[in-house]
């Protein structure tokens, strides 16, 4: 930071900046903190989703597989099921992060094709499946809020790191300066009055 002209309104409006530039580096880091126990239950949260992912799509497949014996080959039977467009995508703010809320509105469970050529194993598989991606849906959301909250945590991180490393100290430096150089110009007016003073006696 250049040096300013040591006067007293200089060093007033310096010590005001250096008082805010400190509530900001406060400020950013409990930002940083918040940020960090959100994504730190996100990820717990991830963990758990995708244990039930892993598991219920290794019964889906199964009761796929099951299905295939019993009835042949599935997929022209799965091509009687509707498309599912019940998915919204909304946003929520965490300390200015936006994060995405995945909402899917599971449609009523209504088996969309005969009975003549499936029995209760393609049921079973058709059951765990739909089950699967509303589980897809919430690891989406959770993954992608982790994702956005650590680019966050970073930027926040940088400017606390800028501040304290840079900003704050650069500030302090020049109240040092100003204020030297104030109480060298006091104690210079001091002498010369004491001077003046003296040559008036003599």
């Amino acid at each position: 930071m250049p040096a300013l002209v040591p006067t007293k309104g200089n060093l007033i409006a310096v010590k005001r900046t250096l008082s805010l530039a400190k509530m900001g580096f406060d400020l950013m880091d409990k930002k940083r903190n918040i940020l960090v126990r959100e994504m730190m239950a996100l990820v717990e949260r991830a963990e758990e989703i995708q244990q039930k992912i892993d598991e219920t799509f290794r019964e889906a497949y199964q009761a796929l597989q099951y299905a295939n014996i019993t009835s042949g080959y599935c997929e022209s039977i799965a091509e009687a099921v509707a498309i599912d467009d019940g998915l919204l995508i909304h946003t929520r703010s965490v300390m200015g992060a936006q994060l995405p809320i995945v909402a899917h509105t599971a449609q009523p469970l209504q088996l969309e094709y005969g009975f003549m050529e499936t029995d209760s194993r393609f049921d079973e598989a058709y059951v765990k499946f739909q089950r699967v991606k509303g589980f897809i849906c919430q690891l989406a959301e959770v993954e992608n809020s982790v994702y956005r909250l650590a680019v966050a945590i970073k930027k926040t991180k940088k400017r606390a790191n800028a501040l304290c490393n840079v900003i704050i100290p650069g500030m302090q430096a020049q109240v040092k300066f100003i204020s030297d150089a104030l109480e060298e110009k006091e104690r210079e007016d001091f002498v010369r009055l004491k001077v003046i003073k003296m040559q008036k006696k003599g």
